[in-house]
């Protein structure tokens, strides 16, 4: 009876949290202070803070060098987890993050109700094929997430940098040389890899001043990671705000989730080769994530997944300043003046032709 509460209470309460790395704006200016905030949740909600102890890596990479953070640049604020650091000489910059495993005991019912809503339905087709929804599961799980930003108006090539995490997305053009209606392809690896016929999903936090070539709107979604929990406790990474060593709060359907969904945006299979294309169809924050799971042949294990985000903000056009729109609000367009100066100077050319 007790198994079987901790199975519907783990159905009805938990559910998983994504990682993402975000910025209030990609755009920064060189050599000043900036904030990168780690969420835990969805993307638009926090749900815990990471422990440092967390993370197997923290890089900082731009301008070539590969600098690893550390623990005097992390804060906390509510449940935001906090990078602290200085920006730097211009340039495409990556912030990156690779977290140590952790495990997690499911029933068969919590199980098969979590890769139904993380969308891992080629596990999910297995076990229907091979009649196993009935086994319950043991999950080796970590997180590997990257964000891309752009320092003043020099690009350079760190975005395409491999890190060698467990799995990661290599884009294979630079974001800040794309814009709104254009195509952002990258290539995913699995241990250095290409990782062949992998569901990936890619959406978007549409800015208030959206500037959209689809009539997709803006979506909110995920959640995943936090601290080991217990038995039917699906959680996923993470920790507290006190470092204790509590429950997570990770894998839960909470009633204030908005459009919680994990599955929604652009649904994309990686090629032969490893890679897929997104469609960039508005301006605003854009990420790609994907979750591989397999069956895992490790001692107490029945699976193994690795998890992995990119983010990166999108605008209709190019340069550190544009996506303000600070130059369309306010003052007279230039083009206007211009013209009735011409008017202006017309008028003054006839008037003392008359004269004369």
């Amino acid at each position: 009876m007790k198994r079987l509460l901790l199975a519907v209470m783990a159905i009805i309460v938990f559910s998983s949290h994504t990682m993402f790395l975000k910025l209030d704006s990609y755009f920064l200016k060189p050599n000043t202070s900036a904030t990168i905030q780690l969420y835990n949740g969805t993307f638009n909600k926090s749900e815990n803070v990471i422990d440092r102890d967390r993370m197997l890596d923290a890089s900082l990479i731009g301008n070539g060098e590969r600098i690893k953070v550390t623990n005097s640049q992390w804060s906390e604020k509510d449940s935001i987890t906090l990078l602290n650091f200085e920006t730097g000489e211009e340039g495409t910059w990556v912030a990156a993050i690779s977290t140590a495993p952790r495990s997690i005991e499911m029933t068969a019912e919590a199980f098969n109700t979590y890769l139904e809503h993380e969308g891992i339905y080629d596990m999910l087709e297995w076990r229907k094929k091979n009649s196993a929804l009935d086994s319950a599961a043991v999950e080796k799980y970590s997180k590997h997430v990257k964000t891309i930003f752009q320092v003043g108006e020099k690009k350079t090539n760190d975005w395409q940098t491999p890190l060698g995490y467990p799995i990661e997305f290599i884009p294979l053009n630079n974001p800040y040389e794309l814009n709104t209606g254009d195509s952002f392809k990258f290539k995913l690896l699995l241990n250095g890899s290409p990782l062949v016929n992998q569901l990936v999903y890619a959406d978007f936090k549409g800015s208030s001043n959206a500037h959209s070539h689809d009539d997709t709107a803006a979506t909110d979604h995920h959640s995943h990671d936090n601290k080991p929990s217990t038995s039917s406790e699906h959680t996923h990474d993470g920790s507290t705000h006190s470092h204790e060593k509590e429950p997570e709060k990770e894998h839960r359907h909470s009633e204030d989730s908005e459009s919680h969904s994990h599955t929604s945006g652009q649904q994309l299979r990686t090629d032969a080769n490893g890679i897929a294309t997104a469609q960039l169809t508005a301006d605003g924050i854009w990420y790609v994530q994907t979750i591989h799971l397999v069956p895992s042949e490790e001692e107490g294990m029945t699976h193994e997944s690795n998890w992995s985000t990119l983010t990166f903000e999108v605008t209709h056009s190019h340069g550190a300043d544009t996506h303000t729109h600070e130059a369309s609000e306010g003052g007279i367009p230039s083009y206007l003046y211009w013209l009735g100066s011409l008017l202006l100077v017309s008028i003054l050319f006839l008037w003392f032709n008359k004269k004369k």
